[in-house]
């Protein structure tokens, strides 16, 4: 039987305009209670090349390293049942408040998708029925930085990132 699990609260502040959404915190993740805290995950290397938020700072100074640059983080699902860390493994899905989210932080322009599952969750659970609500920002898709997608090599992770976050 795959456990019950519950995401975290968003880190975010109230000039948010980068919305980063994951899918669900692995296990690593939820035991150290900090987000992509698996050591492989290339989530903290890609922010440190990005906005300074260095993989061998505290987490908290890395939290106000995002803060600084206005890149919030959150994950698309507040429960799930999911037994390992693997996407592929997630049951009985239920999407975190989003309609409120946005409400909440009208300075935000962008949500970015760390992985096919956090995009195709949101695309069928959030964005199918309020659609309206997110007309006015800017979806991108971006790959995975888990280091359950070995297809890429954590430096073109940043690579992708880089291009998809600076084109947008």
């Amino acid at each position: 039987m795959a456990d019950k699990l519950s995401g975290f609260a968003p880190i975010v502040n109230r000039n948010a305009r980068l919305l980063i959404l994951g899918s669900m915190p692995s296990v690593q993740s939820l035991r150290c209670q900090q987000y992509y805290a698996h050591p492989q995950n290339a989530f903290w290397y890609i922010m440190g090349k990005l906005y300074a938020a260095e993989p061998e700072l505290e987490y908290s100074d890395r939290i106000d390293c995002l803060h600084k640059n206005n890149v919030a983080v959150w994950d698309v699902l507040k429960h799930c049942q999911r037994q390992g860390s693997l996407d592929s493994n997630i049951k009985n899905e239920e999407v975190n408040d989003f309609p409120g989210f946005i409400s909440q932080y009208p300075q935000l322009r962008k949500i970015a998708f760390n992985g096919q599952k956090a995009f195709q969750i949101f695309d069928r659970q959030v964005l199918k029925v309020t659609a309206n609500l997110f007309s006015h920002l800017e979806l991108i898709q971006l790959p995975s930085t888990s280091p359950a997608n070995a297809t890429l090599k954590k430096q073109q992770k940043y690579r992708r990132w880089k291009q998809l976050l600076s084109s947008s």
